[in-house]
Parts: C-alpha cells; structure tokens; sequence
C-alpha cells in the first residue's frame, strides 16, 4: 500500500488550500528553475529513465513521446497541448486534480513546455467541466501574478504562457488530432497519420498532447529523481497511479496508489470491499468503459498494471475501474455502452459510422432476447471489421465492450433469447 509521504497529489480530496500558497506550502513550485536548469535533454532523459507511462488510456511511454519532438526550430513554434477533455464514461481522475490540486498540472506544463521547446501551451478542457476550469484558471491567474508564468517564468529565463481552452462536450475530442482540431475552431474529427503532431500539429507546428495526470506528475518525479518513481509497480509498469473506482464497492472513490496493486487490495483498503461480499463479483471493466470486461471470479487476484491486463485481453485504460455485481444486467450494460459510442462517432470512417449504429440495434434486440441465436456469431463478427479499419480508437473503442460481453457472457446472452422464445423471460429483463 502506498505510503501517504509518495503520494504526489496530497490534495486530491480538496482537504486543504488549493490556491498558490497551500500548494507551495506542500512543496510545489519548490525550485523550478534549478530544474529547467538542467537543460532539455535532462528532463526528457530523467522522464525515461522514470519509466512514466501515458496516464490518458493508451500507455505510450512519455519520455519517449517527448523526445520526438524536434531538437531544433525550423522557425515553426513549438507547442504542448494538455488533454483535459475526460469524456471515457466512468474516468474522473483529472477532474480532482484539476479540482483540487491545479498546480501540480500548471508547474508540469511549464516544465514539460521547457523540454519541448515550447513557450507556450494549451489545455483543452471538457465542455463539462465548469468548476474544474474556473478553479485551474485561478491557479494560472496566480501563477502569473507571483511570476511563474510569463515571461522569464519563474525566473528560469524560459518565457512561458499558458492557456486554457474550453471544449463543447464531444467525446470525439480526447483524441489527439480531433482535439487539435476543436482547438483550431474547427469539427472535432481526427486527423489522418502521418503526420504525426510531433511532425505536424496544433496550428502545423511540432505538438505534443498529453493528458493531465501525465504532466503533473513531471515536477515530482524530477525533484524526487526517476528511481524513486521507477520503484513503484512491476518493471515496464512504473509509478504511482490514480484510480478512480465506481459501481458496486461499498465506499466508491477516486485513490492514488502504487502500480501493479492487486485488484482485491485496491476494493478491499479504499472501498470497503464488494457490495454483498466478493462471492456477489460479476464483472469488472477494469480501465473506463472502453475496454473489454473480465469475469469477477478472474478479477480478484488479478494485477492493476498495463501488461498483466492486456494479457487478460483487457487494459488498464484510465484506471476507472467500474464494478458490477451479480444484480446487473449486463447486456443492458453493455448496450448502454454502444449506445453511447454510436452517439459519439464523428462519422468520418464508415466502419464505425455504420458499424456502431448497426451493433447498437442488434444489442438493443439481445437486450430483450429478440435475436437469433446467430446473431452473436454475427455481432462479434462485426466488431471485428469496425476494430482497427478506422482513422482513430474509436472504432476499437466500441467494438471491444461487445467483444467482452461475448467472450465473457455468452451463456447469459443465450439463456435470454431462449428464455424470451419459450416466454419464460421476466419482466425485468425485457423492460
């Protein structure tokens, strides 16, 4: 279990002063400009050697990600965009520390704005998110008013400005070049790759986006030293993690803890156990509703790690960790998701603009027991020509709950349809 003197964000249940003061009294903004200092090629190399991976869902190790950005200036500005736009139901990670702890992401964005090249950054934030932003503009009017922000930000010689950008609430723009998009004032619809942002980004200039539990982390490892981060979790699983933990656990809630937890340590230190007792464990979509479920009774030994959970043809994700007990329905569960994902598909690749509404209305028949026996085969057969043909990870996105729910729960699914034909099916079920 985590120690609370390794915790990096010590204020992510808004328990004390959030404003400047609280957050420098807790150590932030402790000499930042000793770190820039050290150069670009430093920082980059000590976010290597921390072994941090992406927090945003997708595990890209980050210093690897920064160091593709260019050495040099070709003339084109470079730029850091922040990923705020938190839309993957059941994530509500950066929302607290957007909240609550805003400065660990204003001094991240500085530093790793200094490692790019970049003078100056963006956080798109989720049209949703109204408090969060007013809180994290707050803490960006008081970073520029004590000179931390600006020009010769926190007297490191580095000038740096930051901004923040508010999103209308599509799930489409947390990914990367539909956020760029959106950013440019244009239709959140991903871009073709290559180029890649590093190459061609926000504006045609080298970009990086990176999500916010990424970059605030940044100032803690570089004043604590990579090892220190690198001991946390299993090899290639490095560091501490936040994970937000909702559903059927007896005391839901959002906790920073070391990687590589057991899932039964997780629910049983921070959420009181499983809502009946673990016998009553049906399902856990470990990582945000993206990624496929897994069976309860596979869950409870199971590893809170990116590596263990894709071999259980699974992900981490976000760490939004949503638990089901016996009492779901969970095609209707299932459905809800492909509801969703249909209603979120930009439409530009017709695999997953046809394919989405398509698996959707078959799920709305399985829900009820109206299909065919066949019809499963037919379904996952589908999934798996949207997954992997479309420009962005929303294809996949849609396609891997299903994927679950067939791999997972094929004998409920069956039992429904038979149910409904020889009109045993309860009211329940059908409604």
């Amino acid at each position: 279990m985590l120690k609370d003197e390794d915790r990096i964000f010590t204020n992510i249940y808004g328990m004390q002063d959030r404003t400047l003061q609280g957050a420098q009294s807790r150590g932030h903004w402790d000499g930042t400009a000793k770190l820039i200092e050290n150069g670009r090629d430093w920082i980059v190399d000590q976010m290597k050697a921390s072994g941090l991976r992406g927090r945003g869902g997708a595990g890209f190790p980050t210093g690897l990600k920064w160091s593709f950005m260019p050495k040099g200036s070709d003339g084109r500005p470079h730029y850091l965009v922040v990923n705020a736009d938190e839309s993957e139901p059941g994530t509500c990670k950066d929302r607290e520390i957007m909240r609550h702890d805003p400065h660990t992401l204003v001094e991240g964005c500085l530093i790793a704005s200094f490692a790019m090249g970049a003078h100056a950054a963006y956080i798109y934030i989720r049209g949703e998110y109204i408090r969060e932003r007013e809180a994290l503009q707050i803490a960006i009017d008081e970073a520029y008013d004590a000179g931390l922000l600006g020009k010769n930000a926190a007297g490191s010689g580095w000038d740096f400005d930051l901004y923040l950008a508010h999103g209308a609430g599509a799930y489409i723009c947390g990914e990367e070049t539909a956020l760029i998009e959106s950013l440019e004032g244009k239709k959140g619809m991903p871009r073709m790759k290559p180029p890649f942002p590093a190459g061609a980004g926000l504006y045609g200039c080298p970009t990086t986006v990176n999500n916010v539990e990424s970059i605030a982390v940044v100032p803690t490892i570089l004043r604590r030293g990579p090892e220190w981060f690198a001991g946390f979790g299993r090899p290639n699983n490095a560091g501490t993690k936040l994970f937000a933990i909702s559903g059927h656990v007896n005391n839901p809630c959002v906790v920073e803890e070391a990687m590589s937890i057991t899932f039964e340590e997780l629910i049983e230190k921070h959420c009181g156990g499983i809502r009946g007792g673990w016998d009553n464990l049906k399902a856990v979509i470990p990582g945000g509703s993206s990624v496929p479920c897994i069976r309860g009774e596979h869950m409870r030994e199971a590893i809170m790690d990116f590596d263990y959970l894709r071999e259980q043809r699974s992900g981490l994700g976000t760490a939004a960790v949503i638990v089901m007990d016996k009492q779901t329905d969970i095609i209707k569960a299932i459905w809800r998701l492909a509801k969703f994902y249909k209603h979120e598909s930009c439409g530009q690749c017709t695999p997953c603009r046809e394919g989405t509404g398509w698996m959707m209305r078959v799920m709305d028949r399985l829900v009820t027991g109206d299909a065919d026996p066949e019809e499963i085969d037919m379904l996952f057969d589908v999934t798996k020509q949207v997954e992997g043909h479309t420009i962005c990870a929303l294809g996949d996105a849609a396609a891997w709950p299903i994927q679950g729910l067939i791999r997972n729960f094929r004998d409920e699914i069956e039992d429904r349809i038979k149910a409904k034909r020889t009109g045993k099916l309860s009211a329940v079920a059908a409604e």
